[in-house]
């Protein structure tokens, strides 16, 4: 397995509520969660707003520490190691966020994105590794030279894969990726990455709200409610026969031709 989840608990404080004395009162987000995603496959995290599926994803990279259970990573228990322990590990799993323009560096070209991983892991050969990533993703190489605002939604996106990939890792926690581009683009993106989870032997997990989205690329889904899981299966078994009522709900929100018809 490439991560198994065990009871995982994590809470967050409640910066809404400032106590005058003592300890800030704190949220339970993630409530005893359990599930594995086996090495070479997609899993999709689905829920709404509110339902716990980010915070889920930024616990697998250890970006928070869980408050109870234990997330173990290819073998190894991940779940409180220090950030000296996890630096080797830390080059294995990458994270492609939401909004590119917020998570690219608008002061540095796009040669220089890729590359600051690739240098803070002391990797050689760099120039080398970026023109490969621009190329796994299918971005001209003279893209290098150019800063974010410079290109397309789409296009900063792939540029977000090109720097997550060109470490090479094992996992890659995707989130939202999608959420903002046109439907030309989203499937532009979606069949990018199902192409690179092939060439590479990735593991992805990928967050998203839209079923229909993860229908198109994940082998499997975890539905999450409120920081529970409420359902997870196979993808084609819980399109076809949903068990749980949110399931349902979120499976009637996405948009059909013809509103007569079936979900098939």
């Amino acid at each position: 397995m490439m991560y198994q989840i065990d009871d995982l608990y994590l809470s967050l404080p409640d910066m809404t509520r400032k106590p005058l004395l003592g300890a800030t009162p704190r949220i339970e987000i993630l409530k005893g969660l359990s599930f594995d995603v086996p090495k070479g496959s997609v899993l999709g995290i689905v829920g709404g707003s509110g339902s716990g599926k980010s915070t889920l994803g930024r616990a697998m990279l250890r970006l928070l520490e869980p408050t109870g259970g234990r997330i173990i990573f290819d073998g190894t228990d991940i779940t409180h190691q220090t950030e000296d322990q996890l630096r080797g590990t830390r080059r294995r799993f990458q994270m492609i966020f939401q909004d590119p323009m917020s998570s690219l560096n608008p002061r540095r070209r796009v040669a220089g994105i890729i590359a600051g991983p690739l240098k803070l892991h002391g990797l050689d050969g760099i120039d080398a590794r970026v023109n490969e990533a621009l190329d796994m993703v299918g971005l001209p190489r003279h893209f290098a030279r150019r800063f974010p605002h410079e290109l397309s939604g789409g296009q900063r996106q792939r540029v977000g894969i090109a720097r997550a990939i060109a470490l090479r890792p094992d996992f890659i926690l995707a989130d939202e990726i999608v959420s903002g581009l046109d439907v030309s683009s989203q499937a532009q993106v979606l069949n990018l990455l199902g192409d690179l989870v092939k060439e590479l032997g990735l593991t992805l997990a990928f967050i998203s709200h839209d079923l229909s989205v993860i229908r198109r690329l994940c082998d499997r889904v975890l539905v999450l409610y409120q920081g529970e899981i409420v359902e997870e299966g196979l993808t084609a078994d819980l399109f076809d026969a949903p068990q749980a009522a949110y399931t349902r709900e979120l499976l009637a929100a996405i948009p059909l031709p013809d509103p007569h018809q079936p979900w098939r």
